[in-house]
């Protein structure tokens, strides 16, 4: 991906955030989740209904890989079944750490595909991904029980 259009994309979602502001709905499943170093403290909420993630919205202050993640994060996943999103998610984490991973799957989130080569930077794109995933794991657990 050309870097000036990867650049672009990230600052427009670290400016322009989709779904930012948390909503007071019991139905909405939460997690935070914060870097222990550096300023990323990201409060996530998740709505799945009828097998499907309905929607999600976050709130606080991070970075814009941070930030830029969770906005495009969520934008992928909406509308995206249990194994769908967990699907996304693994081959995202996978891209991030450098292991195999389909590109297909992942939309937009391509643009952080050279994000390895910046090591201190890795955890600012999956702090997004690891909220999210604890998410699916108490869905997961609920529809167990």
């Amino acid at each position: 991906m050309d870097k000036n259009i990867r650049r672009e994309i990230i600052l427009d979602h670290y400016q322009n955030p989709v779904n930012r502001g948390l909503v007071n709905d019991n139905s909405y499943i939460y997690q935070n989740t914060r870097s222990e170093s550096c300023i990323d403290n990201i409060d996530m909420q998740l709505k799945y209904e009828d097998g499907i993630i309905k929607d999600i919205v976050f709130d606080g202050e991070a970075c814009a890989i941070c930030t830029s993640a969770t906005s495009i994060l969520i934008k992928t996943l909406i509308g995206k079944s249990l194994n769908q999103a967990k699907t996304i998610i693994e081959n995202y984490k996978n891209m991030i750490n450098e292991k195999e991973y389909d590109e297909k799957l992942l939309e937009e989130l391509i643009v952080y595909d050279e994000v390895y080569m910046q090591p201190n930077r890795k955890m600012c794109a999956l702090l997004p991904s690891n909220a999210i995933d604890k998410i699916l794991q108490i869905i997961d657990q609920k529809s167990k029980d």
